[in-house]
């Protein structure tokens, strides 16, 4: 198999781009030769998230899509390695473990420090045309919504106690988007029959924090999913469209109440 472009750019003309870092599937052979079983299931993978978002081109919207795996280089993570949570568990730039505590790399096989600064070959063309594609936008329009779309297990305990939110959303604590955009959004979540909660677990990862900067017009929200109101959660991670079905339609309602309130 040849490997594919390192993402998928749809350009729209609506002041949205909406960006899934995580959803890619792709680790280089040279790479996945030296990982374990564990690692090659993928399975910190935002599994069927492009799916739920198939709504955007109707909404004439914008979206960047990875195809490489987080594994190879995590694209919502700083290029400097920094802590997004401090005092929690660090899930790096080049990962080294599942987010479950399972080791990626077959023993002596890790990646050495110099390995590092190749891997961000694969992350800086995703954030070159993200921030390209912000500006055309905000050309057009003058102010932008950035919608960061993730998915992640329900119960993840090495990261947080307990279930998680079926909808998680972000704003790095109100830093990263207008206060009254966040208040739509969590209004139309709070209307949804799934449960919901603002900067609470998750605040936004790097394209969240990095991008959104509501005094210069790009207002930034990530959304976070359990991944169990639409797929199985164990391998084969099976999608279940009985009830990706009520996700979609929830997730428009979300990316709609955005755009209204820009």
């Amino acid at each position: 198999m040849s490997a594919p472009p390192l993402f998928h750019l749809t350009r729209g003309e609506a002041p949205i781009l909406v960006s899934l870092p995580h959803s890619g599937t792709y680790v280089p052979p040279d790479i996945a030769e030296r990982m374990t079983p564990a690692a090659l299931a993928l399975p910190d993978t935002d599994w069927h998230v492009p799916r739920l978002y198939e709504f955007l081109d109707k909404l004439r919207a914008s979206r960047i899509e990875a195809t490489h795996s987080r594994y190879v280089v995590d694209l919502n993570r700083p290029p400097d390695d920094a802590a997004l949570y401090p005092g929690q568990k660090k899930t790096g730039l080049v990962p080294l473990d599942t987010f479950a505590g399972e080791p990626l790399y077959r023993v002596g096989q890790e990646p050495s420090d110099n390995e590092i600064p190749p891997r961000r070959t694969f992350w800086q063309p995703y954030h070159d045309t993200l921030a390209a594609e912000l500006a055309r936008l905000k050309a057009i329009h003058g102010s932008v919504i950035l919608w960061d779309a993730h998915s992640i297990a329900s119960v993840v305990p090495s990261l947080f106690e307990g279930r998680l939110p079926d909808f998680s959303l972000g704003t790095f604590a109100g830093k990263s988007c207008d206060a009254d955009i966040a208040a739509q959004v969590l209004a139309v979540a709070q209307h949804l029959p799934f449960s919901a909660e603002l900067n609470g677990r998750f605040k936004g990862g790097y394209i969240t924090r990095h991008y959104g900067n509501p005094k210069k017009g790009v207002q930034a929200i990530q959304l976070e999913m359990a991944q169990l109101i639409y797929m199985d959660e164990d391998p084969p991670f099976t999608f279940r469209p009985e009830r990706a079905g009520k996700v979609s339609t929830a997730i428009k309602s979300l990316v709609k109440g955005a755009l209204d309130a820009l």
